[in-house]
């Protein structure tokens, strides 16, 4: 096993003993029967260190599981270079964050409900700031899915348009 696999391995360990505390959002019958969360094996070439496209960090609201819309700011763009095609994807941050260490990536994929939920999922992109401007690290074995598609009672931003994928993505979570 390669140390990229063995520390995304342990990575997930540590996730499915947290879900299985009660901790997570998992409830009721489901967490009794829980038995950790289903994930597509590591695949070391959907990590990308790319450059990011700074936005103005505009306000924009995104839909949400229940309807209600969430503020973000717009920080930037990335360009993917997946197999099947480039893709260019939207950032977020927490409003009113001027320096975020972290930004959120919510996306869809033409494996969103089939082999993942249908709703997307997300990634918690670091960002890392250069001399010459800022990159960040989508590593999408990370690709998680939103507390609602465990249950009800969450609250959890709907990928806009524009970051729905043409691409499958076959990393991280996945249906079971």
């Amino acid at each position: 096993m390669t140390p990229f696999a063995e520390v995304l391995l342990e990575f997930r360990r540590r996730k499915d003993e947290f879900f299985a505390s009660g901790r997570g959002p998992v409830r009721g019958a489901a967490l009794e029967e829980f038995a950790g969360l289903s994930y597509y094996p590591p695949v070391e070439g959907l990590v990308f260190e790319l450059p990011l496209t700074r936005s103005g960090s505009e306000a924009v609201m995104l839909d949400t599981s229940t309807g209600e819309a969430r503020q973000m700011a717009d920080y930037g763009t990335v360009t993917v270079p997946f197999t099947g095609g480039s893709e260019t994807l939207t950032l977020y941050a927490q409003p009113g964050e001027n320096a975020p260490s972290s930004l959120f990536l919510p996306f869809r994929d033409a494996g969103s409900g089939s082999e993942s939920y249908g709703a997307g999922r997300y990634l918690d992109v670091p960002l890392t700031r250069l001399d010459g401007g800022e990159s960040v690290r989508l590593d999408f074995n990370l690709a998680y899915h939103p507390y609602c598609a465990y249950g009800e009672g969450w609250t959890c931003p709907l990928p806009p348009a524009h970051n729905w994928l043409k691409v499958a993505v076959r990393a991280g979570e996945r249906l079971g």
